[in-house]
């Protein structure tokens, strides 16, 4: 067993473990392996490895450690020698998890681990530092009972944190006669290594004997318990955080579109331009700067890239306006829960105090996403309707689960997350919401269909007062909504809107083509209370003075002196083309721009003249060529891991690479460099095998240049397929010939 590779124990396990070891590593399936020992050997890459001790717990860490500790990458230690302060059989399960991971190998009494885990590991595994040669003969115990406190007290600190320490007592190692200071005096007894003039490391040997029981230090064996309180109405609360953020966002939206902000140069939102869009929907810059990040990550808003830049409302944002409150809410929950970028540290400060500008670059975070899913998958692994009493509890427990993500804003993204997710609907009370639920298992169209059936059902009537406001006790439904919209202007929001009606509002309606009739019919019919007699003086005397001053738009206009010429003009066919119209004895308008206006006319025989402002004669052909603005460059989604149908085929192929690794091949022929395979060597030598009905080992290259190998039993050659039989499955295999690059016959 002592030379066994960890190509040879990948080889010697199961199918169901080669599988286990794609599942939980799927970088591991790309390209797809060709045998074991190309698994074995990506296993072992170093960045591979770093990715699989970022997932690990923090016990399973403390294992792999310890096995550090013991040079397990350098040779085979017993695991029944690694003391962490717990039963041996938690231990063992440890390595079971990083053997399962590939990350370790071999039975207990021999266990390896891959090289690359000592750079996954960290410099000082489990906290220790390197051992010293000098104290291998040495009996550490009696050298400190003889020690100063204060030179035992050194050493203490040393182990029990960082190993490593800065001195302005190492400039040399001293006799221990000679020694002065207690840094001297445990440099000279060898209780202390010099590292340079101005560092000193602690011992292995030394840390262990300080540590005593607990070689490890403070070790976190379980992992934190997570306080949990069941409630009932956690998916109405949600709706009603949902309907909020949909009003703020349509408030966004409106507001924007009346008067874009800018983008600063350094890129993102201008304070004044965020505290402006605070006051408009009254409530916290945090809760803006989420609300902004959001509606941008939909693409209902989006930089315009102008000489002047702008963020401007999209194309989207009129279908996103148009669709029901719940499929609006599904668009803005997935752009969220996609968000590549943390909105809870806009508006703050970094470590060289400069401020965190919105939309800028400074948020941008790629794994945002994937912490994201982790913190509300722990919420859906509670029963339904179950919440976290505490969020610092549930950033304790993600912390246990995998200490090394996150970075320094590990334990600040769980409690952003479960802040943004509660104003999204997502979350409420702690607990994941049945449409957050669906979202994050079905997709976008089951969640809308499940926030659809918690959304509090429209209602179609309203509350007009005697102080001229309009009630509305819930959502209204969508038409009635966009008719008091626009007849009236919101006073206050929440579980019942109140609208305010004044003359501007009336005017407003009016501008939109209302009569004075229909907004009687509107309040009449809809309208639970009486309507107050006020309101109806204030609809007709709007009414009666609206419109008796009228304007129209023009983007261009003709005009001459004689009044014959533009008559003419008017009648003359193209006039109707060109929907000119008579404002004047001498002018005619038109709302087609001028150029065109011009070569209309020219082509129906006029020889009409451009001007400018100053009435002068102005040339407006062409200067040059136009080409279109170039299209922005589509986001890439990484790929989804494989299923198991396609882990299973992987485990298939590998295992055909392995027997026709260990196939002992005869003659073989090989095509010539850029010819392919078909040649007629290579036809003859499969031709011959399949008369023989001898087993062929082939090479293949696969679309992607893939390489690969396996032993086939050849029935039939012909048509550009190579069809024969798999010796381990039984199974028929076509194989094209175009993609064979090397073939040999398998002695037996």
């Amino acid at each position: 067993m002592s030379g066994t590779t960890l190509t040879d124990w990948l080889r010697a396990r199961e199918d169901e473990t080669l599988a286990a070891v794609l599942r939980a590593r799927p970088d591991l399936a790309t390209p797809r392996p060709a045998d074991t020992s190309v698994l074995a050997t990506r296993a072992a890459t170093r960045a591979s490895v770093a990715r699989v001790a970022e997932g690990l717990d923090t016990f399973t860490l403390a294992v792999l450690d310890a096995l550090l500790a013991a040079d397990a990458d350098r040779g085979q230690v017993d695991v029944a020698t690694i003391d962490l302060g717990v039963g041996p059989d938690r231990v063992r399960a440890g390595v079971d998890r990083l053997r399962d991971l590939a990350v370790a190998w071999g039975p207990d009494d021999a266990v390896r681990l891959v090289p690359a885990a000592r750079e996954a590991g960290g410099l000082f595994p489990s906290g220790l530092g390197r051992p010293s040669a000098v104290l291998d003969v040495v009996d550490v115990p009696a050298l400190l009972t003889a020690l100063s406190d204060e030179e035992r007290g050194i050493l203490t600190r040393l182990a029990h944190g960082s190993p490593v320490g800065r001195t302005k007592d190492a400039a040399t190692v001293p006799r221990l006669e000679n020694a002065k200071t207690p840094i001297q005096r445990l440099l000279a007894q060898g209780l202390l290594t010099r590292v340079d003039a101005e560092t000193v490391e602690l011992p292995r040997q030394v840390g262990v004997a300080i540590r005593g029981a607990g070689p490890v230090g403070t070790l976190a064996v379980d992992e934190p318990v997570l306080r949990t309180k069941a409630y009932k109405a956690v998916d109405s609360t949600a709706a009603g955080a949902t309907l909020e953020f949909l009003r703020h966002a349509e408030t966004l939206l409106r507001l924007w579109s009346a008067e874009p902000p800018q983008v600063l140069k350094s890129g993102g939102l201008g304070v004044r331009d965020l505290r402006r869009l605070t006051k408009a929907t009254e409530i916290s810059e945090r809760e803006v700067v989420v609300l902004v990040e959001v509606v941008v990550g939909a693409s209902l808003v989006a930089d315009n890239e102008a000489a002047t830049p702008e963020y401007v409302p999209t194309t989207h944002c009129d279908t996103w306006l148009a669709a029901t409150p719940a499929q609006r809410w599904a668009t803005l929950a997935a752009a969220w829960l996609d968000l590549p970028r943390l909105p809870g540290i806009g508006g703050l400060r970094d470590a060289k105090e400069r401020l965190l500008a919105p939309l800028s670059e400074d948020l941008r975070r790629p794994v945002a996403p994937l912490e994201r899913t982790r913190v509300l998958r722990v919420l859906a692994d509670l029963k339904p309707g179950t919440g976290v009493a505490d969020p610092d509890e549930l950033a304790a427990l993600l912390a246990w689960r995998a200490p090394r993500r996150g970075g320094r804003l590990r334990d600040d993204i769980v409690r952003c997350t479960l802040t943004e997710a509660t104003a999204l609907g997502l979350v409420a009370l702690g607990a994941l919401s049945g449409p957050g639920r669906a979202l994050l298992d079905e997709g976008t169209a089951p969640a809308a269909k499940r926030m659809a059936e918690a959304m509090p059902d429209p209602i179609d009537h309203v509350l007009v007062q005697a102080d001229l406001t309009v009630v509305a006790p819930g959502p209204l439904e969508a038409h009635l909504a966009a008719q008091i919209n626009e007849v009236a202007d919101v006073e206050s929001a929440g579980s019942a809107t109140v609208y305010r009606v004044s003359e501007t509002s009336l005017r407003r309606a009016l501008d939109a083509g209302r009569t004075a009739g229909d907004l009687h019919e509107l309040f009449r019919t809809r309208s639970r209370t009486p309507v107050p007699q006020a309101l109806e003086y204030m609809i007709d005397d709007v009414a009666r003075r609206h419109g008796r001053l009228r304007g129209g738009a023009a983007a261009s206009f003709l005009r001459c002196d004689d009044p014959a010429l533009i008559a003419e003009v008017a009648a003359s066919p193209v006039a109707a083309l060109l929907r000119l119209r008579r404002i004047a004895p001498t002018v005619l308008v038109s709302p087609l721009p001028l150029l065109e206006v011009l070569d209309d006319l020219r082509a129906a025989g006029f020889a009409p003249a451009a001007e400018g402002t100053d009435g002068q004669v102005v040339d407006l052909r062409p200067t040059g060529r136009r080409i279109q603005a170039p299209l922005r460059a589509v986001r890439r989604v990484a790929p989804r891991p494989p299923d198991d149908e396609q882990i299973a085929d992987m485990v298939l192929a590998m295992r055909a690479g392995d027997r026709a690794a260990d196939s002992k091949r005869g003659r073989s022929v090989s095509a010539a460099a850029g010819s392919g395979a078909n040649t007629a060597e290579t036809m003859a030598l499969l031709q011959e095998a399949t008369r023989t009905q001898q087993s062929v080992w082939v090479g293949l290259v696969d679309a992607h240049g893939v390489a690969s190998q396996r032993v086939i039993e050849p029935l039939r050659v012909g048509g550009g397929i190579l069809e024969g039989r798999d010796p381990s499955t039984a199974e028929i295999r076509r194989l094209p010939l175009h993609r064979i690059t090397s073939a040999a016959l398998v002695e037996p």
